[in-house]
């Protein structure tokens, strides 16, 4: 495992990135969220030990700081993260998704963690239940990013960050369908097929969509703003492959749950046949785009 760290340049946002308006809350209900729950990545332990040391969070009891992860989905980051706080608050617009890190998090025995329905819209919000003097030591959110308005959750997040404190914006790797190899490339093809259109959506990963989430930080009046790369290998069976890409698309627009077995099984054939017993090879990018109060 390989990490970087870089100041990241802030060029003014560009109008041809901004997130389409009015495009509503996904559906990441029922199954979907089930999915999410059980294939989703979790995060290395490099990743935490950075934001510890950016942010020189504190886990003493009473003193020590609060976390928030918008946008938390099942806990992947909020649950290793309690561990370097005081307390960590989950935010998700989805009942199922709470259920399932609050499940998480019964079963690994943490107990620091609070779970809130609610979008980035709610969260100026927060202010009336954080302490005057202990506000938020670090916000962070992963892979969630491109389904909220990053300048208005900026700027929202500034007087309710501490000194010394941050937003960590996490992208944990490429998604499943476009990244270069020839696993995803099919994938992507049959996917294609499938609906009808071009697969272009990169969840916030892309460059252009990190140069806009820097601008933003910067302009809402965080500084040091800067990306940490941390590389490494992974290998995704022909099950994970399929729980992941299923844990990204929302319920409204998989198919029903009696045509998704068919569905599964045309996206099986168009893949190659995995190159090793461990499956398909990935290279996982994880980058940390932070800037501090």
């Amino acid at each position: 495992m390989t990490s970087s760290s870089a100041p990241v340049a802030s060029p003014a946002p560009s109008a041809a990135s901004a997130p389409e308006p009015g495009s509503g809350l996904p559906d990441f209900s029922g199954e979907v969220a089930a999915y999410y729950a059980e294939y989703r990545r979790g995060y290395p332990p490099a990743v935490f030990d950075a934001l510890a040391r950016t942010f020189g969070l504190d886990a003493h009891a009473g003193i020590g700081d609060l976390a928030l992860d918008l946008g938390c989905g099942t806990g992947q980051l909020a649950l290793p993260l309690a561990a370097h706080v005081r307390t960590v608050i989950g935010l998700d617009p989805e009942p199922d998704m709470l259920r399932g890190a609050r499940t998480a998090a019964d079963r690994a025995g943490v107990r620091n963690a609070l779970w809130l329905l609610g979008t980035d819209a709610d969260v100026p919000a927060l202010a009336a239940l954080l302490p005057g003097d202990r506000p938020l030591g670090v916000t962070v959110i992963g892979n969630a990013l491109h389904w909220m308005r990053p300048e208005e959750l900026f700027g929202a997040l500034r007087p309710l960050t501490r000194p010394g404190g941050g937003v960590a914006v996490i992208a944990n790797g490429a998604p499943v369908w476009a990244q270069d190899s020839d696993w995803s490339q099919a994938l992507r093809g049959a996917l294609e097929e499938h609906f009808g259109r071009p697969i272009t959506a990169s969840c916030g990963t892309d460059a252009a969509e990190r140069e806009r989430y820097a601008a933003a930080l910067t302009a809402a009046g965080f500084t040091d703003v800067r990306d940490t790369v941390i590389d490494y290998e992974d290998a995704l069976t022909p099950d994970q492959l399929l729980g992941t890409l299923f844990s990204a698309i929302p319920a409204t627009s998989l198919p029903s749950p009696a045509e998704r077995p068919a569905f599964a099984a045309r996206l099986r054939a168009a893949l190659p046949a995995p190159p090793t017993a461990a499956g398909y090879p990935e290279p996982v990018r994880i980058s940390l785009l932070t800037g501090r109060a």
